[in-house]
């Protein structure tokens, strides 16, 4: 406990400066380097071992974050995102066909749906920051689910008495998965009413759909929570990797971050489309 601890303390620490520097490429390209070892991770993971669609994937991990701050229009970005995406479908598939039961189409399969899952994570992070009013709604993509993961730990801790999906997670509970997404609802009211006191008093939100949304985020969030746990178990591994001492590797640490950034993006370039975010 004492390492989970501190290595979360330390993960806090330069989490800070990483916020600060958020407008400059340090951004970015931190977030390059996360995609390029959760990208490794999960290939490790589920047992891909072909070194040609190792090397593709981890080019586009790193490329994901970084381009989408590149390229100016995020639309021309994301439609060319999802054609990169393909090609590296149709790759991994390829190689699956011509490479005689070597490579098998199961794990081509589940490759190109995990570095898909992460690679597309990691850059809706950038994408969203960089959205209108983006430099705070980026952060609601990790306030949300370790508010939810926190709470939902503690309650579950103290006060869980029933499973929720004992296969695939034994500790978790439903009396804290409840609880977690009460407390997220909750801290999307005080983020805001923190923003409107301290660096936005224009901001005028309303309460209700802010606690609507930090109740999906919980509930997003301990999907991908639970969506990480499933593969672990299925190849049977305890962590993804070692990056973070006492809590796993990228994997391990950003598992219900991953889902969260992809559904914030979503619901804020709707709301900016349709005139409500300006």
């Amino acid at each position: 406990m004492l390492k989970r601890i501190i290595t979360a303390v330390v993960c806090i620490g330069l989490f800070i400066p990483v916020c600060i520097f958020s407008d400059t490429y340090v951004f970015p390209i931190i977030f390059s380097f996360l995609s390029l070892v959760a990208t490794i991770e999960v290939l490790r993971c589920v047992g891909n071992k072909n070194k040609f669609v190792l090397i593709f994937s981890c080019l586009l991990a790193i490329a994901g974050p970084v381009l989408s701050r590149v390229v100016p229009d995020t639309g021309i970005f994301i439609l060319s995102f999802f054609a990169i995406s393909f090609v590296y479908l149709l790759i991994n598939m390829t190689v699956s066909v011509f490479s005689h039961g070597r490579y098998d189409v199961e794990i081509a399969a589940l490759s190109f749906m995990t570095v898909f899952y992460v690679i597309s994570s990691f850059t809706s992070i950038v994408l969203l920051r960089d959205t209108p009013n983006g430099q705070y709604i980026y952060l609601l993509a990790f306030v949300g689910p370790w508010v939810s993961d926190t709470f939902a730990y503690f309650i579950g801790y103290f006060f869980g008495k029933h499973k929720l999906i004992e296969d695939v997670s034994p500790k978790k509970t439903v009396e804290g998965s409840v609880g977690g997404i009460l407390f997220t609802g909750i801290s999307f009211i005080v983020y805001a009413l923190i923003l409107i006191k301290l660096v936005h008093a224009s901001f005028d939100p309303s309460y209700v759909a802010l606690a609507v949304v930090g109740f999906i985020v919980s509930v997003i969030s301990q999907i991908g929570d639970l969506m990480a746990s499933l593969i672990k178990r299925k190849f049977e591994v305890k962590d993804y990797g070692k990056l973070f001492p006492g809590h796993g590797g990228v994997m391990d640490r950003f598992d219900s971050v991953l889902p969260v950034a992809p559904l914030l993006l979503i619901i804020t370039l709707l709301l900016t489309h349709f005139g409500f975010i300006r």
